[in-house]
Order: C-alpha cells, then sequence, then structure tokens
C-alpha cells in the first residue's frame, strides 16, 4: 500500500464522518460501504453517549466536524508533503491514549498509519467506542490496513516505540516502563489567554469557545487568564455569558458547586457570575467550572514567564502578541500540523524507520 493509497481512505473516512456532524445525521447515498456502517456508527456515538457523561452529543458532533474538515486529500497532501514518507520500512508503534475529549488520540492514530506504520492502540476506558468502528471502515475502504490496526486491553507487548499521553504522575511510569524504547511521552499541559482590555465583544465571545468547548477538559481549552493590572472582569463575563445554559449540564452543575463551597469555605476570593467561576492562582490548571487568572506588569514581562513556563502550555491565545499565538476560539480547531507538546510526531516516526 503506497501513500496515495493510505491518503485516499483518510479522505474516504472523512467522507463517512461528514455524515454526523449534525444533530440528525445525513446518509448520503455517495458514500462507501454505508449499507454496513451509518446505522452502526450512529449506534456507537449513541453508546459513546451513555459511557461517558461529558461525552454529550455537541461535543461528539464538534470532534466529528473537525475530523472531517481535516481529512480531505487536499489537506493530508499539504501535511505529508514535507516528509518522505515514500521508503517507511513499517515497524509497529504502540499509542496509549488519553480519554479527557472525544477521540483525542486520532492524530497520533492518523500519523501513524498515514506514514506507514503498524498500530497498536491502548484506549483510556473513557474513550473507547469510536475509533475502533472508524477503524474497522479504513479496512473497508482499503483492505490492506487489516493486520496493520490492533487494539488491545492487555499489556502491550511487540512494538518497536510508544506515544504516550498521560497525567504527570502516568507521564513518570511511562519513562520508566518506555526507558529502552524510542517514545514521545506526554503530561500535563494547559492552555492560557493574554488579554490586554481591548479585546472586542466578539473575541471575548469567542475566547468563551476556548474556555467552555468539552467542558473545558481537553490541554487546548484555556484554563487562566493572564491580564492587565486594574483589568475590569466586566467586559470579560458579557463575553463568555452565551455560555451560561452550560449549567444545567449535571456533571458540569455538580463540579461548580462543590468547587464554589470548597473556595467559599476556604475564603478564597474570587468571582463567579452563576456559571463561571474566575480566581486569581499562579497554577495553570484550574478546576472544571474555573478559570484562573494572573496580573502582569508588562508585556516583556509576561513573555519571558510563558517562555520559561513552555513546557507547562500547550496554546497561547492572543490578539497577536506573539507569532505563533492562537487567535480567539481557535483552540479547538487545530491544524493537521498543530502537534501535541510542539513534538513533531511525522518527523519522530521517520526517525523509527531509519
Amino acid at each position: 500500500m503506497d501513500l496515495h493509497q493510505r491518503i485516499k481512505a483518510f479522505t474516504l473516512l472523512g467522507d463517512f464522518m461528514s455524515q454526523f456532524i449534525q444533530e440528525t445525521p445525513i446518509n448520503k447515498e455517495e458514500i462507501p460501504h454505508n449499507d454496513l456502517f451509518f446505522d452502526g456508527f450512529k449506534h456507537q456515538m449513541k453508546l459513546a453517549e451513555e459511557h461517558n457523561g461529558w461525552f454529550n452529543r455537541a461535543n461528539l458532533i464538534y470532534a466529528l466536524s473537525g475530523w472531517s474538515h481535516l481529512l480531505t486529500e487536499e489537506n493530508l497532501n499539504n501535511w505529508v508533503s514535507s516528509y518522505d514518507l515514500q521508503a517507511v520500512d513499517p515497524k509497529c508503534i504502540a499509542i496509549i491514549m488519553a480519554g479527557n475529549i472525544p477521540l483525542v488520540g486520532f492524530h497520533d492514530f492518523l500519523a501513524v498509519l498515514i506514514s506507514g506504520h503498524d498500530v497498536l492502540v491502548k484506549q483510556s476506558s473513557n474513550d473507547k467506542q469510536l475509533l475502533p468502528f472508524l477503524a474497522k471502515y479504513l479496512e473497508f475502504v482499503e483492505p490492506e490496513f487489516k493486520g496493520k490496526i490492533t487494539f488491545t486491553e492487555e499489556k502491550l507487548s511487540d512494538f518497536d516505540a510508544v506515544i504516550a499521553t498521560g497525567s504527570n504522575n502516568t507521564a513518570r511510569y511511562f519513562e520508566y516502563y518506555f526507558k529502552d524504547k524510542p517514545a514521545i511521552i506526554r503530561k500535563n499541559r494547559n492552555s492560557v489567554a493574554v488579554l490586554t482590555g481591548e479585546e472586542s465583544p466578539e473575541e471575548l465571545e469567542k475566547l468563551a469557545e476556548d474556555i467552555f468547548r468539552y467542558y473545558g477538559l481537553g490541554c487546548r481549552n484555556v484554563s487562566k487568564l493572564f491580564v492587565p493590572k486594574e483589568y475590569n472582569f466586566d467586559a470579560f463575563f458579557q463575553g463568555v455569558y452565551e455560555w451560561h445554559p452550560i449549567i444545567n449540564e449535571t456533571k458540569y452543575a455538580n463540579n461548580y458547586d462543590y468547587n464554589k463551597a470548597v473556595y467559599l469555605m476556604s475564603e478564597f476570593d474570587m468571582l463567579e457570575n452563576g456559571f463561571l467561576m474566575i480566581k486569581e492562582d499562579t497554577s495553570y490548571a484550574s478546576p472544571i467550572a474555573t478559570v484562573f487568572y494572573e496580573h502582569y506588569e508588562s508585556m516583556e514581562d509576561l513573555r519571558r514567564k510563558l517562555d520559561t513556563d513552555a513546557e507547562k502550555i500547550q496554546c497561547i491565545v492572543s490578539k497577536g502578541q506573539n507569532s505563533n499565538d492562537i487567535a480567539f476560539g481557535q483552540t479547538q480547531r487545530p491544524a493537521l500540523t498543530d502537534y501535541a507538546d510542539g513534538v513533531d510526531t511525522l518527523k519522530f516516526l521517520l526517525t523509527i524507520s531509519s
């Protein structure tokens, strides 16, 4: 199977996903193998919702929409054009996936297979319904993928390299356990937004997407704000108000009530609007329904701090303060070239073949 065949197969997978990016799925007659897979994937989405209360229909649709728009022949060709994937010596690459948001490990899965390697997947129990079904569809549209995709719930064995994502605690275990294998080990990271007080209402509304999408559970979700001295949060609260129905979601509301009680009992100063709390804190990882904030003296000082803490940060959202910053509302719409932790996965996979 050559690179063109692999790209074509993932393009067809993107077409298949595109049927499920609205509240009511649309069965498109031109999609191959819909007679076998369309109703089955609807059922898998239902199972994912029932299994994990954080995976509501809106978040499942959002994840599928993102991938269906990325998996086009043009996007995939542009992505791989910078790499020499024609002469890859196939190895078995193990992937240990997180389960915080739907299909969170799909980019690693895609990178391994598009580069010509075999994949051995160990999924999180929180996100195990969708990917095996999509992998089966991939095998139907390109039969040469059969035998190259394996899912396991057992101890990993017989692999040549590993990509593992987890917490800081599990990362220490991964680093020890996989010390003799080429590896990408990912730890906790969080995303931040830099505000100046000059943001438009529209930009603050888009920032709300970065905060609340997936209930804030993703490493690309903004969990902390950096604001100037004497920053007035009124405009910020107005900007995020559109998301106020989130408090009607049981799991989110339970976290909001719990964390609010903890803050009140601890006599912490915080601001809240009935569905979000903001608290001054030097940490980057904030609890659900809470965003931390910290003041900065000058933009130069802040840039130095962010550079120092780079290994703790996944994304920086701002209005053009730095060349590599992300625009408001775009953290959960990464491009194929937006590698987690800034580690080029395809480049790593090419070193395994040499």
